[in-house]
């Protein structure tokens, strides 16, 4: 005769995940034991969790805006701060469509696992959605995500697998692009850095490597008023609003004190 997972003692697993550190080992064991489908997956997925796999990667998805996004193992774990950016990008989409009245063009670069742009789609409707990422994990993952809502998922490394009808045509650009400076990486919880990819992580010498990289080539892509929306630290951000600056874009830094979180904006100037 089988057992459900819920005549699992659920004190005893909220035990373990205590000892093992997780703050919310209460949540942490309801959302195991709905998603355990009989007692022995639900030993084997507590004892993930327990040995230090982000409980993302043991569910197989994470809550991001509402959604429930597919993560794969390895692929990096959207996090709760960028919800933030995706707000920003919205709003933005929207005075953009009002204006134009035409259906917003969003290219999501260093994608990840999709959650971006699967976000900003939903929460904006119509929009022709692209996404690019370099590891063929996450772009396996953001195709998942994606596909309901119409999105085309590139894999190469920032715009170089991008069609180049896109040209000047991207309203909303999105790059959630690793910010960590090497030498911090070792600083991060062992959830990250064990379990997430290091190209995800990774931002060079001073964390904006790629951030570089991205604004460089910014203004050849937005469309004349597109805006490239980008996640920092609030130490970091006035070398990013530097370096958008000298790429010709017009940046704006907008901060979120209950998230934590610091984004820089670049415009594109109408002419």
């Amino acid at each position: 005769m089988s057992t459900s997972p819920s005549a699992v003692s659920e004190s005893a697993i909220v035990t373990r995940l205590r000892a093992a550190g997780c703050v919310f080992a209460e949540d942490e064991a309801q959302l195991l034991i709905s998603a355990a489908p009989d007692p022995a997956e639900l030993d084997a997925m507590v004892e993930r969790r327990v040995v230090g796999l982000p409980l993302e990667h043991v569910l197989g998805w994470a809550e991001f805006c509402g959604l429930r996004v597919a993560v794969d193992h390895l692929v990096f774990v959207p996090r709760i701060r960028t919800e933030f950016l995706v707000g920003q990008a919205a709003a933005l989409a929207r005075a953009l469509g009002a204006e134009r009245r035409s259906r917003t063009v969003v290219v999501d670069l260093c994608c990840g696992s999709g959650a971006l742009g699967a976000a900003l789609a939903a929460t904006i409707g119509r929009v022709e959605l692209h996404a690019a990422d370099i590891d063929p994990a996450a772009v396996s993952c953001a195709r998942r995500n994606l596909g309901t809502a119409g999105g085309e998922v590139y894999e190469g490394d920032l715009y170089e697998p991008l069609p180049a009808t896109l040209r000047g045509r991207v309203d909303i650009l999105l790059a959630n692009a690793p910010y960590v400076p090497t030498e911090a990486i070792g600083l991060l919880p062992p959830e990250a850095r064990m379990y997430e990819a290091r190209v995800a992580l990774d931002g060079g010498a001073d964390g904006l490597d790629i951030q570089r990289r991205v604004a460089a080539e910014a203004a050849e892509w937005l469309a004349p008023g597109g805006h490239l929306l980008v996640e920092t630290s609030e130490r970091q951000a006035p070398l990013t609003v530097g370096v958008f600056t000298r790429h010709g874009l017009m940046p704006r830094l907008v901060t979120c004190d209950e998230l934590d979180a610091t984004v820089v904006i670049g415009t594109r100037p109408e002419r």
